[in-house]
């Protein structure tokens, strides 16, 4: 049973699949090493994940491990219903539409949890704060789940901290090939890919404000700064903020880089980044995005209230007029950048990224019974292991440690 736009969009989403297959060599691999090993026969897993390509491969390689699989998307903008279409012709479980309402974003949701889901693989955190809230008495039933962002693994912090969380949660994002990669290399592509494709604007010689100098803010500067913007860093941390600095970058408030940036992107995983305090200090023209998880960053709220007309200027870009006459423009609606306006993270990226899921979640099959109920490291081996076969796949060798070495090291 699926709910979806449209079953004949199917062979549209089929070739996109197709493509990212071709290069998602690591997952791949481990595709073929479920096929054979089934580590998740008889077990239901539940997926809330940016349903696009690189997302129906992963469901499609936890399947050959003998799941079976619910899934839907993790943001009412960035589900491709082709994708969505080839999946369910397929004959897997999906439930997902672009542009969906909110209730209906939350409906799907439901769907996906009803049917005791015994591994939930969740991106943000809605999926398993709903379990938790709505069906307490699966709860059982559920092994464990992976988190694959940020902003989902610091709400499972909070429950964590708060005894609430009753089943363990892998934090997929905190592995080194995750964060290092998809988090900067990954969202750096991405985010200007959405920008560039949306708006047909020259990054060259503009102002760019970047909200956040975590592993994606790195990534989304590095980028600008290759496009040829002038790039301003805002943040909280002292840390990250100095970090900002001795990469080259001018730091400031946000109160005075709104007085000077042409393009801004939020990407910190808080809120109210961009405020109604902000808005009027900022020049005619500006283009607002954002690239953390839930679009809360800017306040698209107070930019309703504030603003004397709202007009589409272009797919995807809204224009607000201010009472002063000036125009402030946002990207898909204060939404996911790079997945509401764009087709997300490079596969070769997403490879690297959706192995971790994968093995994280055979570990936790593997491990059933054993872990805690609280926030769980993905293990060092799977990480070198999806770091040796990378390397291997792009035909790189390196060095081994000789015992000596090894001795030496204390290893």
């Amino acid at each position: 049973m699926s709910i979806i736009k449209d079953i004949s969009l199917a062979p549209s989403g089929e070739m996109k699949i197709k493509w990212v297959e071709r290069n998602m060599p690591v997952l791949r691999g481990i595709g073929r090493r479920f096929a054979e090993e089934k580590p998740f026969k008889g077990l239901k897993v539940a997926l809330s994940v940016h349903l696009e390509a690189k997302t129906a491969y992963l469901c499609r390689v936890m399947e050959l491990g003998g799941a079976e699989m619910y899934v839907t998307g993790s943001n009412p903008l960035s589900t491709q219903d082709d994708v969505a279409a080839a999946l369910a012709a397929g004959g897997m479980n999906v439930f997902a539409e672009y542009g969906c309402t909110e209730k209906q974003y939350e409906d799907c949701l439901r769907e996906v949890l009803k049917i005791g889901p015994n591994i939930i693989i969740d991106d943000g955190g809605d999926l398993v704060h709903l379990m938790h809230e709505e069906f307490s008495d699966l709860i059982p039933g559920v092994i464990g789940g992976c988190e694959e962002t940020t902003t989902g693994i610091n709400r499972l912090r909070i429950m964590s901290a708060a005894g609430a969380l009753r089943f363990p949660m892998v934090m997929v994002n905190d592995a080194d090939c995750k964060h290092m990669f998809d988090n900067r290399y990954g969202t750096g592509q991405s985010v200007w890919d959405g920008i560039c494709r949306t708006t047909n604007l020259i990054i060259a010689g503009k102002y760019v404000v970047i909200s956040g100098y975590g592993w994606c803010g790195k990534g989304v500067s590095l980028r600008a700064k290759g496009l040829g913007a002038k790039v301003i860093v805002t943040e909280t941390d002292p840390i990250r903020a100095l970090e900002a600095v001795m990469d080259g970058y001018e730091v400031m408030p946000m109160a005075e880089a709104a007085k000077i940036g042409d393009i801004f992107c939020t990407v910190t995983g808080g809120r109210d980044i961009i405020t109604a305090e902000h808005f009027p200090l900022m020049k005619d023209g500006v283009i607002l995005s954002n690239a953390g998880h839930f679009n809360v960053e800017v306040d698209m709220e107070a930019l309703e209230k504030m603003a004397v007309k709202k007009y589409e200027a272009r797919h995807n870009i809204q224009g607000y007029v201010m009472p002063d006459g000036k125009t402030l423009f946002t990207i898909a609606e204060g939404r996911l950048v790079n997945l509401a306006a764009a087709d997300g993270h490079p596969a070769e990226i997403m490879d690297m990224s959706f192995a971790i899921q994968a093995l994280s979640a055979k570990y936790l099959a593997d491990n059933r019974g054993k872990l805690d109920a609280d926030v769980v490291s993905v293990p060092r081996e799977i990480d070198y292991e999806v770091a040796r076969c990378k390397l291997e796949a792009m035909g790189v060798g390196i060095d081994s440690l000789s015992p000596a070495q090894a001795e030496y090291l204390g290893k």
